[in-house]
């Protein structure tokens, strides 16, 4: 897996006299995440889109492409299900928007002379990394910064957009490939779970089960730094919690029959039920509001926690536009804004040790 390629450098540093007189300068700040559908007539195609991506199917064309209309095909029932417990389609976009608005707001007071404007790039729904880039070039974009919604970098996720990216659009474009352990991101995270367990009375002896988007175990043996970087995140928000919690990582959203990382979410509230043990569930790996959290973890595994007779089951939410967290996005813009070209993790140089790789930073 390679980083997206370099470009050279198109602009001066952004400090002390060329930062004044680049009035002219207008950067779209290009927000990817997963996409969802947004009727129950888009379900199909979305499936259709997810498991005909290379990075997430590796099987090569056209075998990959019957193997994602037949799993499309066999998921659609449920999954429409699914989404219509969200009112038919999913949130994710609106979410997006959000704070796509709410970065722009902010980015702005901290940098002058700049003009921005944020651009959602869904993965395999509406608005497309192809319909972002147009966008960006009709509204005169003269560069762009390329910011993942997927805190924690994977070849299955980050990878895959920046992949589409490059595909599309010739823009001089500065990259944040991950940021699973910034303070800010961190502080979002933990303001989120200590304001449900205060609005739930603050019960005792709660267990915390940082649960992140599951991955096969193969793409991990691969090299992939996702589990790593999850378990950077769970480590930096842990910090900033009571020191008395029990803390467990798991992972959900299993599909098919390879073996997945581990152990999942419904194993841990298995576990917490013959222990005994109230939960804290926190979304670690999600920024959006999506059918894993408000139907996975909201009603099916919120159903089973009943069931098991836990003393009680919350969930935190995710940081969506959080004051914290678009405090995050706007920190990682500027970091990006000095290093036009380049890809860079939320402290510059690379963060993942040797052995991780698919890192975008080992190249």
């Amino acid at each position: 897996m390679s980083a997206v390629p370099q470009e050279q450098d198109p602009f001066p540093a952004l400090d002390g006299p060329h930062l004044r007189v680049m009035t002219s300068r207008r950067v779209a700040i290009v927000l990817f995440n997963l996409g969802g559908p947004e009727s129950q007539d888009s379900v199909r195609p979305f499936l259709f889109n997810l498991f005909n991506d290379k990075a997430i199917i590796g099987a090569p064309q056209p075998l990959r492409f019957m193997i994602a209309q037949l799993i499309s095909r066999t998921r659609e029932k449920l999954a429409k299900a699914n989404y219509a417990l969200m009112g038919g389609g999913s949130p994710i976009l609106p979410e997006t928007e959000k704070q796509a608005a709410a970065l722009e707001a902010e980015i702005s007071k901290r940098v002058g002379n700049v003009t921005f404007k944020c651009f959602p790039a869904m993965r395999y729904w509406k608005p497309f990394v192809r319909d972002a880039a147009r966008a960006a070039k009709d509204w005169g974009a003269t560069d762009a910064i390329l910011l993942p919604l997927y805190p924690q970098y994977s070849s299955t996720t980050t990878a895959s957009s920046l992949r589409a990216w490059a595909r599309v659009s010739d823009l001089p474009a500065s990259t944040i490939c991950c940021y699973p352990r910034g303070g800010a991101f961190a502080q979002a995270h933990a303001d989120a779970i200590l304001a449900t367990w205060r609005n739930a009375g603050s019960p005792a002896r709660p267990r915390l089960l940082f649960s992140a988007h599951g991955l096969p175990q193969r793409v991990i043996d691969s090299g992939d730094p996702y589990q790593w970087q999850v378990e950077q995140s769970v480590a930096a928000t842990r910090r900033l919690l009571p020191q008395d919690w029990e803390v467990r990582i798991c992972y959900q959203s299993r599909v098919g029959p390879l073996k997945w990382i581990g152990p999942s979410t419904e194993e841990e509230i298995h576990a917490a039920g013959k222990d005994g043990a109230g939960v804290i569930v926190s979304p670690i790996a999600f920024v959006s509001e999506h059918v894993e959290t408000l139907v996975e973890l909201d009603i099916e595994y919120a159903q089973l926690a009943k069931r098991l007779g836990l003393p009680f089951y919350l969930r935190a939410p995710v940081p969506g536009a959080a004051s914290r967290f678009i405090e995050t996005l706007a920190e990682l813009a500027e970091r990006a804004l000095t290093a036009p070209g380049r890809t860079q993790s939320e402290s510059g140089g690379r963060i993942c040790p040797a052995q991780w790789g698919l890192c975008p930073q080992s190249k």
